[in-house]
């Protein structure tokens, strides 16, 4: 794990403490099995989680951390997975399971079951724990860390072939966990590979919530110097070219630079970068590129 980038988190617990899992409900699905999770990541709140695998596996299946987006629904979190959204081609949890993938998901820190009481906002949010050394972003990554020490105490999947996969939000989380963790073996971001300075330069910062700020980064990292952290291992980002979240600019900048680090490191076919004339929405064509990224590399 980079201790710089880790570091700029803000206080996080200590990531070496025990975790626990409570399963709350298991059954079938016609796709699928699926179990409802409680987790004890973070010795504060209580984590929701749903865990999904294919019916039947002659072995243990490889899995995906699926990260959910925001797009402002507070309300729907983890179910993002079994739904989809408004800007998805359909939900991931069919598809994944029909193509012999586990897959977990947690309720971010505010969304889900952990929403925020009392008409209490995001931005109101972000001040308190800002107050208290905190940061918004630093406990969302912390608690999908923490997720993934947990897939590793299950018998049933194999860790050993762990990927991250998410759309905005999720796309962003997605590739920070593989940054900062290395146990992630393939990652696969939908939507939001988003150049910071190119981003400034156009005027698109209202575009992302205030969870994607972090204090500090900019003095350290570029969105090119997070990504190659993630080098060699196999990388797929799939975009909208007329998605202001992300800057088509920009885009071509990461793209030029991570070419090069792949390249250095012996694997330029690992890391693909695809942009389709679209905002910020994910087509059948996209999700077809998803897949088979996987299938190859997972």
């Amino acid at each position: 794990m980079h201790p710089t980038l880790y570091n700029l988190l803000g206080d996080l617990p200590p990531l070496t403490q025990p975790i626990t899992a409570a399963l709350q409900t298991q059954k079938e699905t016609p796709n699928y099995l699926l179990e409802t999770l409680t987790l004890n990541l973070n010795n504060t709140e209580p984590v929701p989680a749903y865990f999904i695998k294919p019916k039947s596996s002659q072995t243990p299946p490889p899995v995906v951390l699926f990260c959910h987006s925001h797009g402002g629904k507070y309300h729907l979190g983890k179910d993002e997975l079994l739904e989809g959204n408004s800007y998805m081609h359909s939900p991931y949890a069919d598809e994944l399971t029909a193509a012999g993938y586990a897959a977990l998901c947690i309720d971010s820190p505010i969304f889900g079951e952990r929403m925020l009481p009392n008409g209490r906002t995001e931005l109101d949010y972000f001040k308190e724990t800002l107050w208290q050394g905190k940061v918004l972003w630093g406990m969302m990554v912390y608690d999908h860390l923490r997720a993934i020490d947990y897939l590793h105490t299950r018998g049933d999947i194999d860790v050993s072939r762990l990927a991250t996969l998410g759309m905005s939000m999720g796309s962003t989380m997605s590739w920070w966990l593989a940054a900062l963790d290395e146990r992630v073996k393939v990652c696969v971001d939908i939507c939001c590979m988003t150049d910071f300075h190119t981003l400034l330069e156009a005027g698109g910062l209202a575009g992302h919530g205030i969870y994607y700020y972090v204090p500090g980064l900019l003095k350290h990292f570029d969105t090119a110097g997070i990504n190659a952290l993630i080098a060699p291992r196999p990388h797929l980002s799939v975009n909208g070219a007329l998605d202001p979240l992300t800057p088509e600019a920009g885009m071509d900048l990461i793209d030029e630079k991570m070419k090069k680090v792949y390249a250095e490191k012996g694997a330029p076919d690992a890391w693909l970068l695809k942009k389709y004339p679209v905002q910020h929405e994910e087509t059948a064509e996209m999700r077809a590129e998803v897949m088979d990224f996987l299938k190859k590399l997972l």
